[in-house]
């Protein structure tokens, strides 16, 4: 079942031939073929840089990537699913366009000392972070109803914002919580790869791959 099929998110239910040729337009139609590849860039970037990947310019890479890709991607995906009538995708993809901007608007503020110094930084990721958690597991658990696929990847969202937490909370001087925030990245990076393929095996006429049972049934 994918983003697209999950009931909760549909775009017509199947109760006829005709709804079931909306249900296979709708599937074809998926925000998710925009959102979950752009936000996959992003969150390779992210990764990268939280592992110490941070080559000379990486960080003009990584918020040339958050802005002009992820942000635009998942704001452009939120306004498809709006235009589709799924207010739920809407939500998610809403979600996280909010959370990548903030984020590229945070790190370019501080590098170009527009919010202070860059002695400002551990404080500016300790708010950024706790706040984004608060509103991520509200999320993760609002989404019990999707398959587990999506419960898990918001999950590990709130691992590695945790783990970000606690490393900028610390003076950002914990390189060990800097480096297993980028592997959870990392992972919920390869479980968005995993829903990319189902979402683009649907559209284009193929079976949706497992994605798990939801948590909550009814």
């Amino acid at each position: 079942m994918s983003l697209a099929e999950t009931p909760a998110l549909s775009v017509a239910e199947t109760t006829s031939p005709a709804a079931a040729d909306a249900d296979a337009a709708a599937a074809a139609a998926n925000p998710a073929l925009l959102g979950l590849p752009t936000f996959i860039v992003g969150a390779v970037a992210l990764g990268l840089f939280l592992v110490g990947y941070q080559p000379t310019g990486a960080t003009a890479a990584l918020l040339s990537i958050i802005v002009l890709s992820t942000g635009l991607g998942q704001l452009l995906a939120t306004l498809w699913a709006v235009r589709l009538g799924s207010g739920a995708v809407a939500a998610i993809f809403g979600i996280f366009s909010g959370f990548w901007l903030t984020l590229a608007s945070a790190l370019y503020g501080i590098t170009h000392g527009w919010f202070g110094s860059t002695a400002a930084l551990p404080g500016t990721l300790t708010v950024f972070a706790l706040s984004w958690l608060v509103v991520v597991v509200l999320l993760t658990l609002a989404s019990l109803r999707l398959p587990l696929a999506f419960t898990v990847l918001f999950g590990l969202v709130d691992l590695a914002l945790l783990l970000v937490f606690l490393f900028a909370s610390g003076g950002a001087t914990n390189t060990g919580l800097e480096t297993m925030a980028g592997i959870v990245v990392f992972l919920f990076t390869l479980l968005g790869m995993y829903l990319f393929f189902d979402a683009m095996g649907v559209a284009t006429g193929g079976r949706s791959l497992p994605l798990g049972s939801p948590v909550i049934k009814v």
